[in-house]
Order: structure tokens, then sequence, then C-alpha cells
């Protein structure tokens, strides 16, 4: 029996959700959104423009989001939004085309994939308004830190700060820490553990609250992509076409991670066995140590000895 719920493909970022969400996007019967919550999103996809990264959405501030983020659920295309940021014959054709996909996917009832990764703080918000089936993505916390040193990705903290509502009904334990963070300019592996240490504090309430949610450590399906994406599929109701099967194989069992520019944020073909410890790589001992030291109160609800 298959669903209509709009999917949400959520964790953090660099926990594996483009991945996920793009093997389940071979699926005939969804849509794939990237992103609406991310602050440099497509107009065509949402019509809010978002200030924070993070935004944290409740019923006290709805307002501001519900109508915008339905659109993007209902699979509405904003043409107003994107004609604003038509500049060239190509950007006109390219809003036709795609606005034209929008409404043939619309006609056929196509179930809405999204992926976003940024929505975490808002998940509880958006499960309950639009009736999602939400899948949370977990990642080591040394293999989130090493991505981050590869890319040099820093997060400016006062995105959590300038929310009061989310300070006060979600980040509160951590307003002390959080505040150090935008007096001074710390590491990359510091910032690493902190945001590690606030994500998963969040996805533990949450794997207490939801039984209903699918909560996936990204180093399982790793392991065996096939057989997790297939139960994976069961779980959502999705069929686990002849499609989506090649498109699995094709980015879990090909490229070599030695060979990925340190610079590139998505890479979807890889081997994803191999993918696994290539944290190891990346930062050296005292670092995973002090990942290892400073995150063990939480990590351990997730990882063992074993995966370090």
């Amino acid at each position: 029996m298959s669903s209509k719920k709009p999917i949400l493909i959520t964790g953090f970022h660099r926990s594996g959700t483009t991945w996920v969400g793009k093997m389940l996007a071979a699926s005939p019967s969804v849509r794939f959104v990237a992103e609406p919550f991310n602050l440099n999103h497509s107009q065509c996809l949402c019509g809010h423009q978002f200030k924070y990264w993070f935004q944290y959405i409740s019923s006290e501030n709805e307002s501001h989001f519900y109508t915008h983020l339905k659109h993007t659920l209902d699979l509405s295309y904003n043409f107003a939004g994107e004609l604003r940021t038509v500049r060239t014959a190509k950007d006109a054709s390219n809003l036709l085309v795609g606005s034209s996909k929008f409404l043939l996917r619309r006609f056929l009832n196509i179930r809405p994939l999204i992926k976003d990764p940024i929505a975490l703080f808002s998940a509880e918000w958006l499960a309950t308004k639009f009736n999602l089936d939400v899948v949370v993505l977990i990642r080591h916390p040394a293999a989130f830190a090493g991505s981050l040193k590869r890319l040099n990705w820093k997060f400016p903290f006062s995105h959590f700060l300038e929310q009061p509502l989310l300070m006060r009904d979600v980040l509160q334990p951590f307003a002390g820490e959080i505040k150090h963070y935008t007096q001074r300019d710390y590491d990359i592996i510091d910032q690493a553990i902190l945001l590690w240490k606030i994500f998963y504090h969040v996805i533990f309430s949450y794997k207490n609250n939801h039984d209903n949610w699918i909560f996936v450590r990204h180093e399982d399906i790793s392991i065996n992509p096939l057989k997790y994406y297939q139960t994976l599929c069961n779980q959502l109701q999705l069929e686990f076409t002849p499609k989506m099967i090649q498109s699995i194989k094709e980015h879990s069992y090909s490229e070599d991670i030695s060979q990925v520019i340190d610079q590139e944020i998505h890479r979807l073909k890889r081997d994803s066995q191999q993918n696994i410890l290539r944290w190891k790589t990346i930062l050296n001992t005292s670092e995973i140590d002090r990942i290892r030291l400073k995150l063990s109160d939480i990590s351990c609800s997730f990882y063992s000895n074993e995966d370090w």
C-alpha cells in the first residue's frame, strides 16, 4: 500500500541527507525538493527568504512561515519569486520548464520529498502541521568534524542566539557556551564539537518522543546500501524499483574517496563502505581524542567504543 504523505529527510549538514534524499528520489512516486530552509534556496521552491541558519518554527511564530512552506509541500511553483531572478532568455526557458514540471507532478499527486538538514529544529512543527514521514540522519561525531575541517566550514553561532524562541525552547542548556562562541574565534574542531552536542541533544529528544519517526545512522546505510535502502523504502511505503537499485549501485559502490577534492561539497558517487572511516585520514590523533573526550557523555547513546 502506497502513502501520499510528504517525506522530510533531515539531520544536520554533512550527515548524508543529500545522498539518502537523492537515492530515494529515484522513486517515480516522489519529487525531490532541496533545502527550502537554506538561506540561498531557489525562490521557485519557497517564497520565504530565511534569515537564520537552522530557523526554529513553533506555534508562536508560524504565521511568518506557514503559507510559504505549505506551497512548498503542495509542490506549488513560486512563479512570481523565480521571475524576479530571470536575467536571460535561458533563465526564462528554465522557468517555464521548471514550472511545467511542478504543475505536472501536482496533477499526478506526486509525493514531495523534502531534503533539508537545516530544518532540524523545525522538524516537530513541520511533521505536526503537514503530517510528514520523518527520516533523521545520524552521523559519527568524528566524521562530522572531519567533513567540516575538510571544507573549512565555520558556523555563525549568533544565528542561534538571535532566535529567542529557539534559545528558550530548545537550546537553553547551551546558552552559555553558545554565547562564548559568538565572542571569540574557536577552531573548527571545537565548533564541530559544540554543534554535534547541540544537534544530538535535539535528536535524542526526538528519538524519545517520536516512535513513528525513522532514525538512521549514516554508517549503517553505508555498510550495505542496497539492503538498507530497501528497508527504508518499505518503511516509507515507496516502491524499490530497478531504477532505484541502479542509482544506489552507481552512487555507493563506485569511486575511490581518495580522489575527492578537498573543497568538493557534494560528491554523490562514492564507495560508501570506504567512506565510513575517511575521517581517520582527515583528523589527527589529537583532534580525534579531543572530539571523543568532549562528546563521550552523549555520543555513547549512538556510537560504541568499537566505532572509534
